[in-house]
C-alpha cells in the first residue's frame, strides 16, 4: 500500500469521495462515465456565489464528500467556543492516507468572522479541485503528488454575528469571548498572556499531527500578500516608524508572495484601498514592516513547525456584498492554485538509518537558515528554496550527525536521501563502536532501500502514464520513482 493512513489523534474525522480521470467528457459526464454510484444523484453539483452560513458549508462539505469519495476526506480538527465543528476537507488523490514523500499543505480562512471572501473562494477552490481532477492536466498533477487541507472558517462564531455588507469595524472578527485568533498563538519576540481559546488549540494541534510544507491564511480589509515576521524583538528604543523583520527564509517569503500577488489580477499593482492606508510595492509586505503584532498564526507556524505560510488580504471591504462574491473568485482563482504548487520547490527526501529504517524528528537545518524543521515519522522532509548552492544540516538523538552540499535548481525539486549512523553498535565482544555516517543516493551502503517492503509509485504522469496515471518503480529506489513523476511536468511549471 503506498499511503499510510495519519493517525489525527482526537481527530474526528469523516471519510467520502470519487476518483475523477481523464477524458474528454464535461464534469458531469466524467464522474458519470467513473463511478456507478453517481447516477442517484439529481441535481448538479455546483456551489453559489453567496455567503453560507455554518449549516450550509457543512452541508457543501458532506455534499462534496459523498460524490467524490476517492478525492476528499472530511473531518473536523475540533470545536469552537459555541461548539461548532472546525470542518477540514482534504483534497487529493490520496485524501485518507499519506503519499509518502509527498507534501501535505493547507489554506485556513475566516480566522476574523467578519472577513469572509476567502471562507467562500475556498468552498469554490474545492469545487474547483474535484471537479477538474482528470480533465485539467496541471490539476490532476496537483492532486496526484499532494495533499491539500482546506479549513474554510477558524472562526464561524465570529462569522455568524457578522453582518454582509460591513466593510469595517469589529462586529464578528472575534470569536464567541471576544478574543482575537490572529493574536492567540505562541510568539516567539514577545511572552503571550492571553488565554489560549478552543479554536487556537484546535489549529495547534492539527499542526502538530501534520507535518505541513506549505501554507496560507486569508483575511480581509486590504489588498496584499503579507510575509513573516509578523513580529519585531523587544528593544529598549522603539521606532515611530514600522521597520521589516527580517527571517532567515526572507528570500523564500518574498517569493512565495510574489507567486500569489503576480498570479493575482489586482494585488501585484500595489494599490491602496483607501487614502488612508498604504500602497504596498508589487503587492507584498513584511509584516511587522506592515504593522507588528504580537501572536500572530503565521510566524507560529514557521518558528514552531518549520511550515512557511503567507497570509492574504483579498478584499478591500471585510464583509462585500454577495454579488461581488465572483469577482473576488476570479481574481483569485488562478493565484490560489498556482501557489499551491510551490510546496514542489526546493529539497525534499529522507532520512534513514544504516538498515533503511525511517528516523522520526531528525532535526533539518539549511546552513545559514537558523529555523529547524523535523522529518515526520516516515523520516520525510522537506524544504522550499529558492535556486542556489546549501548545505544541509541533519542530526538526531544517537546518530553521528551529517552535512551535505546540495544545489537547488528552478526546474524541479532536489531529492536527497540523507543516512545516518548510530553513534554506537554491538560487536562480537559487546563493545560499543564509533560509526561513520553516510549519504546515500536511493539505497544506502548496504544497499537497503529505504522501505523495502513498501512499494513506490507516482500516480500520474501527465506525459503517459496508463493503468489509471499509476507508474511503479521496483529498481531505482524512492527517488528516481518520485523524480520520474515530477521532472517532465514541473519543468513546465516552473519553467
Amino acid at each position: 500500500m503506498l499511503g499510510i493512513i495519519v493517525p489525527l489523534l482526537m481527530l474526528v474525522m469523516k471519510i467520502e469521495a470519487i476518483a475523477v480521470s481523464s477524458g474528454s467528457f464535461n464534469d458531469d459526464d466524467t464522474a458519470r462515465h467513473y463511478n456507478s454510484r453517481y447516477s442517484i444523484y439529481d441535481e448538479s453539483y455546483k456551489v453559489d456565489f453567496r455567503y453560507h452560513n455554518h449549516t450550509e458549508m457543512h452541508n457543501f462539505l458532506r455534499k462534496t464528500s459523498s460524490r467524490y469519495p476517492n478525492l476528499t476526506a472530511l473531518y473536523s480538527i475540533g470545536q469552537s467556543a459555541q461548539k461548532r465543528d472546525l470542518w477540514v476537507m482534504v483534497v487529493s488523490s490520496s485524501p485518507y492516507e499519506h503519499m509518502i514523500g509527498k507534501p501535505d499543505i493547507k489554506y485556513v480562512a475566516n480566522i476574523h468572522g467578519n472577513e469572509a471572501v476567502g471562507r467562500e473562494l475556498m468552498l469554490h477552490l474545492i469545487h474547483l479541485l474535484v471537479t477538474q481532477y482528470g480533465t485539467d492536466d496541471y490539476i490532476t498533477w496537483l492532486l496526484d503528488n499532494t495533499r491539500i487541507h482546506i479549513l474554510p472558517s477558524m472562526n464561524p462564531d465570529g462569522f455568524e454575528i457578522s453582518k454582509e455588507g460591513n466593510c469595517e469595524g469589529g462586529m464578528g472578527r472575534y470569536n464567541s469571548r471576544g478574543y482575537d485568533l490572529n493574536r492567540n498563538f505562541p510568539d516567539y519576540f514577545k511572552q503571550n498572556n492571553k488565554k489560549v481559546q478552543p479554536e487556537t488549540e484546535a489549529v495547534k494541534q492539527w499542526i502538530s499531527k501534520i507535518q505541513f510544507v506549505l501554507s496560507g491564511s486569508f483575511h480581509g480589509g486590504a489588498l496584499v500578500a503579507s510575509y513573516p515576521f509578523d513580529n519585531t524583538p523587544n528593544t529598549l528604543f522603539q521606532s515611530y516608524r514600522s521597520q521589516p523583520s527580517i527571517s532567515p527564509d526572507n528570500d523564500v517569503f518574498e517569493h512565495l508572495s510574489m507567486v500569489y500577488s503576480t498570479s493575482h489580477t489586482k494585488m501585484h499593482r500595489g494599490e491602496s484601498c483607501s487614502r488612508t492606508q498604504p500602497g504596498f510595492k508589487n503587492g507584498i509586505t513584511n509584516g511587522a514592516e506592515w504593522y507588528p503584532l504580537t501572536g500572530g498564526m503565521q510566524d507560529f507556524n514557521y518558528i514552531w513547525n518549520g511550515c512557511m505560510e503567507i497570509t492574504f488580504e483579498i478584499s478591500c471591504c471585510k464583509y462585500p456584498p454577495a454579488n461581488e462574491l465572483e469577482k473576488f473568485w476570479e481574481e483569485n482563482r488562478v493565484a490560489l492554485v498556482n501557489y499551491l504548487a510551490e510546496a514542489h520547490r526546493g529539497v525534499q527526501g529522507f532520512v534513514i538509518d544504516e538498515f533503511g529504517n525511517p528516523i522520526e524528528r531528525a532535526s533539518v537545518i539549511v546552513k545559514g537558515r537558523d529555523i529547524k524543521f523535523s522529518t515526520t515519522k516516515y523520516g520525510e522532509f522537506w524544504r522550499i528554496l529558492l535556486p542556489g548552492n546549501y548545505k544541509l544540516e541533519v542530526s538526531a538523538e544517537g546518530y553521528s550527525p551529517s552535512e551535505i552540499d546540495f544545489t537547488v535548481i528552478k526546474q524541479h525539486p532536489t531529492l536527497l536521501n540523507v543516512t545516518l549512523h548510530s553513534t554506537k553498535r554491538v560487536g562480537e565482544n559487546g563493545e560499543q563502536n564509533q560509526q561513520q555516517q553516510q549519504y546515500g543516493h536511493g539505497i544506502n551502503n548496504q544497499g537497503v532501500r529505504p522501505y523495502p517492503h513498501r512499494d513506490y509509485s507516482i500516480h500520474y504522469h501527465p506525459n503517459g502514464a496508463t493503468n489509471n496515471g499509476q507508474i511503479s518503480d521496483n529498481s531505482n529506489g524512492i527517488l528516481s520513482s518520485i523524480s520520474s513523476g515530477f521532472n517532465s511536468f514541473v519543468t513546465n511549471l516552473f519553467g
